[in-house]
């Protein structure tokens, strides 16, 4: 079975074993949704059943029935906690895990030329924006619009662009 990481313990927070992670999921809401099962990367045979989640800061706050002190907290810290696929949900249309995204190739959308992969996505706001290294190690940003995006085809590992003016360096 496989299992995808959705975040990293950082702290615990409080004496009753609430713990503060940093988020490697688009999806928080449901990842820490009361009932859903998470496991330890490092010991996926370990499951945690979330009894609350909630965002603080930049971070979520999260407890587990299976935590209840900051001794058994404490075992926690810098262990990643993963999903197992049969517990993740489908996505809605349009949208991709970075898995998916990740390594795909980038396709001129007019021309067909390869433009290099996706080797890096970034969150820093309204959209995402994708990290495109091209076969000469050279790098550059595109964000996740309708514009620039025109078809993702995630089976093949494709993501067809249309890139505007100055995104790239062409010398």
């Amino acid at each position: 079975m496989q299992f995808y990481d959705v975040a990293r313990i950082l702290s615990t927070h409080g004496l009753k074993g609430e713990v503060k992670v940093a988020l490697i999921t688009d999806f928080p809401e449901e990842r820490f949704a009361s009932n859903q099962e998470l496991a330890l990367k490092d010991n996926p045979q370990t499951k945690l059943t979330v009894k609350s989640g909630r965002p603080f800061k930049q971070f979520w706050l999260v407890q587990f029935n299976e935590i209840t002190d900051i001794d058994s907290a404490e075992k926690l810290l810098g262990k990643t906690l993963v999903i197992s696929e049969h517990n993740q949900h489908e996505l809605p249309d349009g949208a991709y895990y970075y898995r998916d995204i990740l390594g795909c190739a980038v396709i001129d959308n007019q021309t067909g030329n390869n433009l290099g992969k996706i080797t890096g996505i970034e969150t820093p706001g309204a959209n995402d924006v994708w990290e495109v290294t091209e076969q000469n190690g050279n790098e550059y940003l595109i964000p996740y619009i309708d514009e620039v995006v025109k078809k993702i085809d995630v089976e093949h590992k494709k993501i067809f662009v249309e890139l505007l003016e100055g995104l790239r360096n062409e010398d």
